[in-house]
């Protein structure tokens, strides 16, 4: 049986060593990456595959930029566009390659950008400043920083994660007139700093990261008269009692097949694993794993569900782990992949394989 070929895009901070965005061949029954080459882009920290596979988007210092995806995975730089303020952190992109919208994390901003049929991005739709601040000013900074983008399953909805309000604020998509418009706010706990938003694979639960608080809440989504509602049914810690002053949960994704679901977390330098209830959503703890890196920014599932990895933005390094499942642990598989500071990774299937 022919093997489905994989690739992963690894995007990093530029202002060291680094020089853009790593392209590696994936190993996925072994768990292996092996670098094939990097293209040239400043401070790629967030990148988003088009669903079509054919479009690669990614933060740049001068605002987002496109590339071409060839059918070896390699990249062909198309365009760049100046996104209406200061640099974003987080790109997503709608089902129909329609729009790219971009999460600012230095000036709390939600920008709405128009996308062209070859894949180019074209100007600005809408855009729009996050205002207020946090309701502590002692400890952290409380001003607007949009840290996530993510679009409701149904794509009617764009959840722009506030990691300065404590705050979700929900926006109605126009696709037609390019427009966003606020219709509900998931007002988190004080001081939580909520980093990102995921959904399950069949579309009903909402699981949003808090970075602070070091928690997941779990939330039943549904639509009620074309409104949607978010009712809260769960929180689960990503980290014991003793370790939640020396932590900052930092990353979080599901498996390919929805049962599971994996958050990272910074300073304990450690990975939880859940497995996600498919009738009720809720999380149930399967293991905890302390990972041989610092700083494990984000993380990533193989497809096959046999391994995960971490990327480590303090040690410079990828690792990889084998899970066990059935005995509830997982270990480092082999030796790290140096790289400097990742800060992103989609793995990609690619369309001849």
């Amino acid at each position: 049986m022919k093997q489905d070929k994989y690739v992963a895009y690894v995007g990093t901070y530029t202002h060291e060593n680094s020089v853009g965005i790593h392209i590696y061949d994936v190993d996925v029954e072994e768990g292996r990456m092996q670098e094939r080459k990097v293209v040239p882009i400043n401070n790629p920290s967030d990148l988003v595959v088009s669903k079509d596979r054919k479009f690669l988007y990614s933060i740049a210092d001068e605002g987002v930029e496109s590339f071409k995806i060839e059918p070896d995975g390699d990249l062909i730089p198309i365009n760049q566009q100046w996104i209406g303020g200061m640099r974003g952190c987080y790109v997503e992109v709608d089902d129909e390659n329609r729009y790219l919208f971009v999460g600012g994390h230095h000036d709390g901003r939600v920008s709405m950008m128009r996308l062209m049929p070859d894949g180019s991005i074209g100007g600005i739709a809408d855009g729009v400043f996050h205002k207020g601040m946090g309701r502590s000013i002692a400890q952290r900074n409380f001003i607007p920083h949009v840290d996530c983008v993510k679009l409701t399953p149904d794509q009617k909805f764009l959840c722009a994660v506030d990691n300065g309000l404590d705050q979700v604020k929900i926006y109605r998509v126009d696709y037609e007139y390019g427009k966003l418009k606020l219709i509900d706010i998931i007002r988190g706990p004080l001081e939580s700093a909520p980093r990102m938003i995921r959904f399950s694979r069949d579309g009903r639960y909402a699981y949003i990261l808090y970075e602070l608080m070091n928690m997941v809440e779990v939330y039943h989504y549904q639509l009620v008269d074309d409104q949607p509602v978010f009712e809260k049914i769960q929180t689960v810690s990503t980290v014991t009692h003793k370790e939640e002053d020396l932590c900052a949960a930092s990353g979080m994704e599901i498996s390919s097949s929805g049962r599971y679901l994996f958050c990272s977390n910074a300073g304990v330098n450690s990975v939880v694993c859940y497995e996600i209830d498919k009738e009720t959503g809720m999380l149930d703890e399967r293991f905890i794993t302390k990972v041989n890196s610092d700083y494990p920014k984000v993380l990533a599932v193989y497809p096959d569900e046999k391994h995960y990895l971490t990327l480590n933005n303090n040690s410079n390094d990828i690792f990889t782990y084998t899970i066990d499942f059935e005995h509830g642990y997982s270990l480092q598989r082999c030796a790290s992949v140096k790289i400097d500071k990742p800060n992103c990774i989609y793995m990609l299937k690619l369309q001849d394989a």
